[in-house]
Parts: structure tokens; sequence; C-alpha cells
């Protein structure tokens, strides 16, 4: 925190500052209230843009039906396509820099629905879902006209590799939604609440070191606390980039 005084940076646990050597006892409850009462306005304005954006969702529906359409499905999709037209067509190149374009592509969409419009995990599994359709569904048509070849996969392969290609643009756009979510909510209210660990956070720490000091056991409970509150959206990030990687790259990389 920061001391009233001097404004420089002190521990949580001081009660007189380093800096200016004023004691901070009667002050520190005031500024660890004030801290929670900033956290907690936090959250509900976090709650009121969402609200906002549902409330705007069913005041407008075809207004946000197009919005989302173009920026959220339709410019991915576009850029998909291109990417599909210049790999296959224009430069006949590897099909692994398609594929790399499938992964990375979608995420700068993803991180823009929560962002832009706070979208949630569903809505953003709901547009990747659809984005990988329509932009595979294009994809296959030019390659047909274009080779004078069946427009449906033609084998048990061919239908794999469709599938394994939608997943990875679909789970793309999750990972952007979840990086988003962690970037401008998680990340935030860690910083906020970094002061005051809490119950479980406590128990925690004893049971990883139950004989260490009271400041010691307070500054690993801080720390748990943090790791607990942003390990959810990491893994859940790391998951599905993981995944979408592997699914864009396993057949060209297998062949």
């Amino acid at each position: 925190m920061e001391c009233p005084f001097c404004a420089e940076t002190v521990k949580h646990e001081a009660i007189v500052c380093k800096h200016c050597s004023r004691d901070l006892r009667i002050v520190r409850p005031v500024l660890l209230e004030i801290q929670e009462l900033v956290f907690e306005f936090d959250k509900l304005q976090q709650e009121l843009d969402r609200t906002g954006a549902k409330l705007e969702r069913i005041k407008h529906p075809f207004r946000c039906f197009v919005t989302y359409s173009v920026l959220y499905i339709f410019a991915p999709v576009f850029l998909l396509v291109i990417s599909h037209v210049l790999v296959t067509i224009v430069f006949n190149i590897q099909p692994i820099y398609l594929r790399l374009a499938s992964v990375i592509i979608p995420v700068p969409f993803g991180f823009l629905a929560y962002t832009i419009s706070r979208l949630g995990l569903r809505g953003a599994f709901l547009l990747g879902v659809l984005a990988a359709a329509v932009s595979v569904a294009l994809m296959l048509v030019i390659t047909g006209v274009n080779d004078g070849v069946p427009i449906l996969p033609a084998s048990q392969v061919e239908w794999r590799e469709v599938a394994e290609y939608m997943a990875s643009i679909c789970l793309a756009f999750i990972t952007g939604n979840i990086l988003s979510v962690l970037v401008f909510q998680v990340l935030p209210n860690t910083l906020l609440r970094g002061g005051r660990p809490n119950p479980a956070a406590f128990r925690l720490a004893r049971l990883l070191g139950p004989h260490v000091g009271e400041e010691q056991l307070r500054r690993r409970a801080r720390l748990m606390q943090d790791l607990l509150r942003t390990v959810g959206p990491l893994a859940g990030a790391a998951a599905t980039a993981i995944g979408s990687i592997y699914a864009g790259l396993k057949g060209v990389v297998g062949h």
C-alpha cells in the first residue's frame, strides 16, 4: 500500500513508514477499508458493464446481431479465407502456414468479444463455432471450384482434418476471450485485493508451513490467494491455446 503522508510504497503489514517515519497504526485500518470499498466498487462496475451489455442486446437485438456478425464472424472469416487463398492458390506453399493462421487470427477477435461486448465463455464458444463453420465451408467451396474436386470431403481422413481445422479456429477464439477476462477482470481484482488474504488462503498457507512467523504467514497467504485467483483463467487459456495449436498443426506435422 501507499503511505498516506509521503505516497511511498510500504508493506501492508508495516506500522511505521520507512520513508517518512510516520505512524501508520491509526490510518492503516482506514486505508484497508478504503481498499475494500474500491474493490467492491470495481466489482459493481464490472457487473454494471455486463448488465448494460445484456440490456443492449435485449433492446436492440438486430443491431447487436449485425455488429456481432460483422465484427466477430465475418471479419475473422474474411481473414481466414484470404489466408487460405494466398497459401493454397496464389503462392501454393506448405499448408502449415494456413494452420498457423487458424491459430493466430481468431485470438484477437475472441479478445475483443469480451473487451468490447462483454461476451463470456458461452458467447465466445458460439461465435467461435460459427466463425469456424463458415470459414471452413467457404474454404471447401473455393478448393472444390479451383481444383475441380468434390466440395464435401470424400473420406474419413478428410472429414477428420476438417473437424480439426474447425476445432483449432474455435479454441483460438476462446483463448482470446479467456485472455481478455484475465487482463481486464482477474488481474485488476487480484491487485486490488492483494493486501487482505482470506481465511482459506491463511489455512492453505498454514498447511504449507505451520511454523513460520506471522508476517511470513501473511505474505504466504497473500501469495496463495493471488495464485488461486489467477490459476483458473491461466489454466483455461493455456488449455485452449494448446488444444488449438494441436488441432491446427496435428495433420500437417503428422505428415
